[in-house]
Formats: C-alpha cells, structure tokens, sequence
C-alpha cells in the first residue's frame, strides 16, 4: 500500500524530495516543512501527482 510521491516546494516549484505515503492512512496529499536548497530555507513543500 505505500506508494512513493515527489515533495514539490510552493514558492519555487523546485521538486526537491521523494518519500513514501501509506495511502489508506493518508489519501490526501501531504505537506511537509522541508529545506529548499535554492531559498536556503525551510518552506512548506507539496505533494504532487
């Protein structure tokens, strides 16, 4: 049941992280705090489809 999804940040569109979601858990799309090496920050990063 866990699928792997690509984390993409909000403020750059940068597609930065890949990780694993148990969709039955989870079957909305997740967000994360995650660092975005291109602002040097933390910023809120999207799953995307």
């Amino acid at each position: 049941m866990r699928v792997q999804v690509i984390l993409e940040c909000t403020e750059t569109g940068d597609r930065n992280y890949i990780t694993t979601k148990n969709k039955r858990t989870n079957p909305e799309r997740i967000e994360l705090k995650k660092y975005c090496p291109r602002l040097r920050k933390h910023t809120l990063h999207r799953e995307t489809k």
